[in-house]
């Protein structure tokens, strides 16, 4: 071959022609120096200079604070809620004006309204009849009006339920809130004076001398009967109704406390009935159930319904 002969060399090894398939087809060197260091990768996007990134931990420096999350914005009450509960006020203001109404019946059946010229028997129908049909209303409502689906609506709505721990619990509240409402009461008699000190109840028996049965009457219904339908009303319906409304729960005990205590009508007694309310209502909140509430209501009203038995049967002076 001469010299001036074009083509690669098949015996040469460096231009000689790589066969097909083999692993580079690109003509190298043996005698190349160092192949060149692939590139760094780039920095990431916002990187300065000298391997500091903004936000990042730096040798030396206090560590960023964790930013806490937003709370998101407090959603509407659905209506569904707003209507159950106002449905459920409405209940509740059906029960006050039935115990209202059957009172003032009562007394123009018998021809007297004041208390203290009735019988004994009449006197016993003006203390359990009225509380107990507003009771009875107030449960017939809420199965009615109540939310949620029907099947139970009543007992649900209400928050009754036999749990032996939260009713324990309520007992407990009861003993222990008469160490608030004992000292309260004998402040309040020394406040408005002995002679304004009793209840409308008490000043109804006052001086009246009951056969044994019937003082057993006014005994139960004032330790049982009155609590039970109270608490069904008070801290039963109105309670459920504020807490469809979406209230807070220490407002709705709050709120229940003070309209428990304006209701009795019994003016000078309010700021008294307020303070008497707390435990009873404590019960309710801290269990979500009504039979605590009306546990500690029941022991509540234990000792003035005691009182008032002794004195309707000679025993008290």
């Amino acid at each position: 071959m001469s010299d001036d002969q074009t083509g690669p060399d098949p015996h040469h090894p460096v231009t000689a022609p790589h066969p097909a398939g083999s692993p580079s087809s690109s003509p190298q060197r043996p005698d190349s120096g160092p192949t060149t260091p692939p590139l760094a990768a780039p920095p990431p996007p916002g990187a300065q200079p000298g391997g500091f990134q903004p936000g990042a931990h730096q040798p030396g420096e206090f560590p960023p604070v964790a930013q806490q999350p937003v709370a998101p914005p407090h959603s509407p009450v659905p209506a569904r809620e707003v209507r159950a509960g106002l449905s459920l006020v409405g209940v509740f203001l059906a029960g006050q004006m039935t115990m209202l109404l059957v009172s003032v019946l009562v007394l123009l059946a018998y021809g007297s309204a004041d208390v203290g010229l009735l019988e004994d028997g009449r006197l016993l129908a003006l203390l359990v009849v009225p509380t107990s049909l507003a009771a009875v209303v107030a449960v017939v409502g809420t199965a009615w009006f109540g939310g949620g689906p029907r099947l139970g609506r009543a007992a649900r709505e209400l928050a009754v339920r036999w749990n032996v721990k939260e009713i324990a619990i309520g007992l407990a509240l009861g003993l222990g809130g008469l160490a608030l409402t004992l000292p309260a009461a004998a402040v309040w008699a020394a406040w408005v004076g002995e002679d304004q000190a009793s209840s409308a109840v008490g000043d109804a028996f006052a001086g009246r001398q009951l056969a044994p049965a019937a003082a057993v009457v006014v005994f139960l219904a004032v330790w049982l009967i009155a609590p039970l339908a109270e608490e069904v009303l008070f801290r039963g319906v109105l309670w459920r109704a504020f807490e469809h409304l979406g209230w807070n729960r220490w407002v709705v005990f709050a709120a229940t406390s003070l309209v428990f205590s304006i209701a009795h009508l019994e003016l000078l007694r309010t700021p008294l009935l307020l303070v008497l309310s707390i435990p009873i209502g404590l019960a309710r909140l801290f269990t979500g159930n009504l039979l605590a509430s009306v546990v500690a209501h029941q022991v509540n009203n234990f000792l003035p319904a005691v009182a008032l038995l002794l004195a309707t049967t000679g025993a008290l002076p």
